[in-house]
């Protein structure tokens, strides 16, 4: 399922990136605390009525799980007894039982499984979890952090799992197929693995831009590394950006769309409370060189995830919502113009 709206966006001169830096964009909702530890978001676009999306967020604990909440920013369902859930994604139409179904995928650190669960019920469509890295015996190596679907031109539905520490040379990310078991319940098969890893910290933030097939991630304290979602492309890295201007670790990374392939890229700065924001297509005839183009600071507190949609979801949101995760046990929901500023207008 793909969603656009089309908005006319350009650039001013660089000292308005400056000056805009300095300011703090507030959001226009908190959301309902959780128990423990809020650390990633996902947003679902309810395909019958936008304004009632729901937003998808961990708990990262022992004792963690899933809260759903409404646009409002109140949680209307719960996931409990999940075992240190990370990062959540979403994609649209796996085909399950031989119906359309909407999925969330969390990864379940503590167990080394995913999680699957069908939207908007959010019901368990795993049989109780996916092993994942499986033969990897290396301390840390099964220990489950980032997760981002890609949903492929021909339909296949991907799971670019991350770990917490891993192989430095070129395994990191594993890439699932998921599919029906037969039994109208999720499958995984892997497909390969790779990724270049620093060793310095570790890789929790994924994003995969569906329609350019790109996959990005955050080598906390590095930059941001950029490969081909589609496996027959093959496992050279395209990028590494983001390399400098950071406080600390980066962390969230997500998508915003002005166009089938246009728009930005937004990256937690998670030290400075800020996001910085790249060019979705890169420069001219250069793809994969991805310039800084603004710095936002957000009310929002040491953020690791975030989630961005150009949709309009309801009065509140006519141009899309950005949503970030805060210290507090809270998710911040930003207006997109609020973000973009005068800058990216």
């Amino acid at each position: 399922m793909k969603f656009y709206l089309v908005i006319t966006l350009s650039l001013v001169a660089c000292q308005s990136t400056q000056s805009t830096a300095q300011q703090v964009v507030k959001p226009v909702i908190i959301t309902d605390t959780v128990r423990h530890d809020t650390d990633d978001p996902a947003i679902w676009i309810n395909p019958s009525d936008h304004a009632k999306s729901l937003i998808i967020g961990t708990d990262k604990d022992q004792d963690g799980g899933l809260y759903v909440f409404d646009l409002n920013g109140k949680i209307v369902k719960e996931v409990h007894d999940l075992k240190r859930p990370n990062n959540v994604d979403i994609a649209y139409g796996l085909k399950l039982a031989g119906k359309p179904t909407d999925i969330a995928v969390t990864t379940e650190r503590f167990t080394h499984k995913l999680r699957i669960f069908s939207l908007p019920d959010m019901q368990p469509v795993d049989k109780g979890g996916l092993d994942m890295f499986v033969g990897d015996t290396a301390s840390g190596f099964r220990d489950l952090m980032g997760i981002a679907l890609y949903k492929a031109p021909s339909g296949i539905v991907y799971a670019m799992v991350g770990r917490k520490t891993g192989p430095t040379t070129g395994s990191y990310i594993g890439q699932y197929k998921l599919e029906d078991d037969g039994s109208g319940h999720v499958k995984a098969t892997l497909i390969r693995k790779f990724g270049t890893y620093s060793g310095k910290k570790e890789i929790e933030s994924i994003a995969v831009d569906n329609e350019l097939g790109y996959v990005y991630y955050s080598d906390e304290g590095v930059g941001v590394r950029k490969y081909y979602a589609d496996p027959e492309r093959g496992n050279n890295e395209l990028a590494l950006f983001a390399k400098t201007g950071f406080a600390e670790d980066h962390e969230g990374i997500s998508i915003y769309k002005t166009g089938p392939k246009t728009g930005y890229l937004l990256v937690s700065d998670q030290g400075a409370n800020q996001f910085h924001i790249f060019r979705r297509e890169g420069e001219p005839g250069r793809p994969n060189e991805h310039k800084l183009l603004k710095v936002v600071k957000v009310a929002a507190q040491v953020s690791d995830g975030s989630d961005v949609t150009n949709i309009a979801l309801g009065k509140q949101f006519p141009h899309g919502l950005f949503v970030a995760m805060s210290e507090g046990k809270t998710f911040h929901y930003y207006r997109w113009e609020d973000i973009a500023g005068k800058d990216l207008k």
